[in-house]
């Protein structure tokens, strides 16, 4: 399709319209398209549109988009199952597909917005869960038409982070995940309130977990139908145990989690709220009233409006705590 609104495929609700679009059912499809010569100019693959932010009104090139669905097991044992997941899955309906079938590993990750391809390339993440640790393979088709599987070992995992981020590997389109999920209750409610939650519901199961993320999550981030956003927009930062022990004797009660001996991680949320900018507006880009987190489209906003207050916001952080905060969301231009 040319001259293809992308308004659809973002969550900020952006305007924005990519030269071509194109979307494929199948790996075959795919290999349709790239030996067709259909895919020219830049190229683009998004899924779910929930962690990107298009800078400019115009995308020169091709936007790809997945509709490869379907979860099948390939083998399980008594601890174990390993499913093989379409790209073009959402996300929260493999969570909830895992939590049915009582498949545990994946339930912390709840209500996380996207499809399954993006998920493995930006290695989502939430409440002490990364979906690194449940992946075992990747498989991809390249732009010269070959097909390659990655191992978890191959693919550079990091926070927010994967070698398909990177510049040379935008030649790798991933087709299909591969899971490994544990058949043997294996909890995670240290983080945030979930365990305060929990208390409140009495037993403890994948059901009442899945349903008490859920819940934190909807009383804290907006729904993108309702106002434009991309989920958290910031990355936790990670500071050396020195800074954070100075940071520690001005704000005693300064949230943080241990990484390591040497290394310590702060909500970027709290720094941001610290420094003032919680419900505060830029033009028509605002940070979310109840999640610092959390950037905003109040209404019209355009990519540079929330480009302009990001930079804003990690301007004012920088100078007050001396800490550098990065955006999540990856920058389209």
């Amino acid at each position: 399709m040319e001259n293809y609104n992308l308004k659809s495929h973002n969550t900020f609700g952006l305007e924005a319209v990519a030269d071509h679009f194109l979307e494929y059912g199948s790996e075959e499809e795919l290999l349709q398209f790239i030996q067709k010569g259909s895919l020219k100019g830049r190229l683009l693959h998004i899924g779910a549109g929930s962690n990107l932010l298009f800078m400019n009104p115009t995308y020169h090139g091709t936007v790809l988009h997945s509709r490869i669905r379907g979860i099948e097991v390939e083998r399980e044992d008594e601890e174990h199952v390993w499913v093989r997941v379409g790209a073009g899955e959402v996300w929260d309906d493999f969570v909830a597909y895992c939590v049915e079938k009582q498949w545990y590993g994946a339930e912390n990750l709840s209500l996380v917005p996207g499809e399954v391809g993006a998920a493995a390339v930006q290695n989502i993440g939430a409440y002490g869960v990364e979906v690194k640790d449940l992946i075992t393979q990747v498989e991809t088709v390249a732009l010269d038409g070959t097909s390659r599987i990655f191992e978890v070992s191959e693919c550079g995992y990091a926070y927010r982070d994967s070698i398909f981020k990177q510049a040379d590997m935008k030649c790798y389109f991933v087709t299909r995940v591969h899971f490994c999920l544990s058949k043997t209750p294996c909890f995670h409610t240290e983080y945030g309130a979930i365990k305060q939650e929990l208390e409140k519901r009495g037993e403890l199961n994948l059901r009442t977990l899945r349903d008490v993320i859920i819940a934190i999550r909807q009383s804290k981030l907006p729904d993108p139908t309702i106002l434009g956003n991309a989920g958290s927009f910031f990355k936790n930062p990670v500071v050396s145990r020195t800074k954070f022990e100075e940071l520690q004797r001005q704000y005693e009660h300064m949230p943080h989690y241990e990484i390591d001996a040497d290394h310590v991680k702060i909500p970027a949320g709290w720094l941001i709220e610290q420094s003032g900018w919680k419900g505060r507006a830029l033009g028509p880009a605002a940070v979310h009233d109840k999640q610092a987190l959390v950037l905003v489209n109040r209404g019209g906003a355009t990519g540079a409006d929330i480009v302009a207050l990001s930079d804003a916001v990690c301007q004012e952080v920088a100078q007050k705590f001396g800490i550098e905060i990065s955006p999540e969301v990856n920058f389209i231009d």
